[in-house]
């Protein structure tokens, strides 16, 4: 029974990573997708969001079945717990790319705006987030799950930035409104990539340390620096 278990328990962590790095390329296609304006790979995120959906159901179900037939405890009822809510997290992640991909289709045919506004930092420091939550996941290390969730207030920022660029455009460039609200939408979907990739940190956090750090990440983080 336990080497049966051990073996779920392993085949529970490669799925999860698999459903991991499927997620983490569909925020790059979609990033790409707007920053080249290529409706081409739009439609690629759009095709590949079945097998998240999918995937994320079945681990679900595994997850549900090893808590009814093993009756896990400690460590391994808190991996279990854990990774449901991961999956939960990498699928809602999946939903955002296919947000970033719509905003991508339709700027694809529009003119370019005289607006100068990018989210080249925004995405990067996003997508970096999104692969450190991971990386800490396949070495359950804790340390690095802080330093994703410590990350997330440069994007907030750049965020917040971005409202404020987009309100000048729309002053100076009336005309460009619509395409500018789309950009918005996109600042607006990599701060939540951001969010969720911190939420990933969170349960990493508590799948190693047992630690439940929501509401006391200040008192943390601020030994750091």
């Amino acid at each position: 029974m336990l080497m049966h278990f051990q073996r779920a328990l392993k085949a529970l962590k490669i799925r999860a990573l698999d459903l991991g790095a499927l997620v983490e390329e569909q925020v790059r296609v979609a990033v790409r997708a707007i920053e080249e304006r290529d409706e081409d790979l739009a439609q690629r995120v759009f095709q590949n969001d079945d097998q998240i959906d999918n995937a994320e159901v079945e681990i679900e179900e595994e997850c549900l079945k090893m808590l009814a037939l093993y009756h896990p405890v400690a460590e391994d009822l808190r991996f279990i717990v854990a990774v449901l809510k991961i999956n939960n997290d990498l699928e809602r992640i999946g939903d955002v790319a296919v947000n970033i991909a719509e905003r991508a289709v339709f700027l694809a045919n529009r003119p370019p705006i005289q607006t100068k506004i990018s989210f080249k930092v925004m995405a990067e420091k996003t997508q970096r987030m999104l692969k450190l939550s991971l990386d800490s996941l396949v070495d359950l290390d804790a340390d690095r799950a802080y330093v994703v969730i410590a990350a997330d207030d440069e994007v907030d920022a750049l965020n917040r930035q971005s409202y404020i660029d987009v309100q000048e455009g729309i002053r100076l460039y009336p005309k460009e409104t619509p395409d500018l609200l789309h950009l918005l939408s996109v600042s607006r979907h990599l701060e939540r990539i951001a969010d969720l990739a911190a939420s990933i940190a969170e349960e990493v956090i508590y799948m190693v340390r047992g630690e439940i750090v929501r509401h006391r990440l200040e008192d943390y983080l601020g030994t750091l620096s």
